[in-house]
């Protein structure tokens, strides 16, 4: 039986998250093993007597290569943890997703994404600055990830699928269920152009409390979020806080101060969020102006063992040149031309004075532990 059956057969089981499912993992070394296990063993992998209870139902509901058969011949994709193909930027963050489900595909030219969001009672200001944004990224080939939902998100997909590039929608359902249900035709091209995900399992219907959730892989997919208009309940304000949370930027769209729908988006640029002024000023400060060259220097130049061993010095936080020399004694001139070059690729970034800092955590495209 293929293996990723087992990840579905857990994911089914409410209650089993990224946390049990690690769990899982350090407890019975496969998830092959971990469902056939009897109770005592569950329990002694940390799992509760009702979670226990949960998965021992769930083995005598389920046919677990018939479902995974049935996934896959709705074309649909199931990614996890230890597949290649799982997002690099998602994996990063605080209990990322287990397992994905994906209709389209999601592909490594999608590491540089932008996500924008905001609220459904999109105002003609912010249905105009997001068709700009979603477009001006599109063209500049950095995906646009959104929710699917009417207004803002909808009008952002649409922008920059009319571009010509790619989108994700990460939706709080299965991603064999359209919601809302106008949006069928809207979900079709994001498929051709890109791909619907989700965490939740094929069938599970769009509740109301699965979408708070969603919005941690909408800005974990991400380098930065939008947030074009929200109110000061707004879901969109709930993927800021995640976008915060995990390190990535936060934009917020200035807005009239009487206006609703401005309300959220003032209230986080007086927090510390970045004033959006221009699509241009987001390609600035994520270092996405060369995203077209570092995608083609990523597929022609193939990752050494130096830029891995650099990699593994530098972090998140600024270091200078001559510490990196220092901890991998090279001489200069050896490390600026890897810099340079690893500069190209997008995998580092000069913050000036000679200190780099990664542009994201080492993973196994450079040879090292994700």
């Amino acid at each position: 039986m293929d293996t990723k059956a087992f990840w579905v057969g857990f994911n089914l089981v409410k209650g089993i998250g990224s946390v049990k499912f690690r769990a899982l993992l350090d407890f019975f070394g496969d998830l092959a093993i971990a469902w056939e296990a009897p109770s005592d063993a569950l329990l002694a992998s940390g799992l509760n007597s009702r979670l226990v209870e949960k998965i021992l139902h769930m083995r005598l509901q389920v046919d677990l290569d018939q479902l995974l058969t049935k996934i896959q011949e709705q074309g649909i994709t199931v990614l996890t943890w230890v597949d290649d193909g799982y997002p690099i930027r998602l994996k990063e963050i605080d209990q990322s997703p287990p397992v994905l489900y994906i209709r389209g595909s999601i592909q490594p030219e999608d590491e540089w994404a932008v996500a924008v969001v905001g609220t459904r009672r999109v105002t003609s200001y912010g249905r105009q600055v997001a068709e700009e944004l979603g477009s001006f990224l599109a063209r500049n080939n950095v995906t646009v990830i959104s929710g699917l939902a009417r207004g803002t998100d909808a009008i952002a997909h649409q922008a920059a699928i009319k571009a010509g590039g790619r989108t994700l929608a990460v939706m709080g359902c299965g991603v064999d269920r359209i919601y809302p249900p106008e949006h069928r035709q809207l979900a079709e091209q994001i498929i051709a152009q890109g791909g619907l995900v989700s965490d939740y399992p094929v069938g599970t219907p769009p509740e109301g409390i699965n979408f708070p959730p969603r919005n941690r892989i909408i800005s974990g997919l991400s380098l930065a979020t939008v947030i074009i208009e929200a109110g000061e309940e707004s879901g969109a304000l709930i993927t800021s806080t995640f976008a915060a949370e995990q390190g990535r930027e936060v934009f917020a769209v200035p807005g009239n101060i009487y206006a609703l729908q401005s309300k959220g988006t003032n209230q986080l640029i007086l927090q510390g969020a970045r004033p959006y002024l221009a699509a241009q000023d987001i390609l600035e400060a994520l270092n996405l102006t060369m995203v077209s060259q570092q995608q083609t220097a990523r597929k022609v130049l193939p990752v050494d063992t130096l830029e891995a061993s650099i990699l593994q010095v530098i972090s998140f936080e600024p270091i200078h040149v001559d510490e990196i020399c220092t901890q991998l004694n090279l001489p200069i001139e050896r490390l600026s031309a890897a810099l340079a070059m690893m500069e190209l690729k997008g995998i580092v970034r000069q913050l000036g004075g000679m200190n780099y800092v990664a542009m994201h955590e080492a993973h196994p495209e450079y040879g090292l532990k994700g």
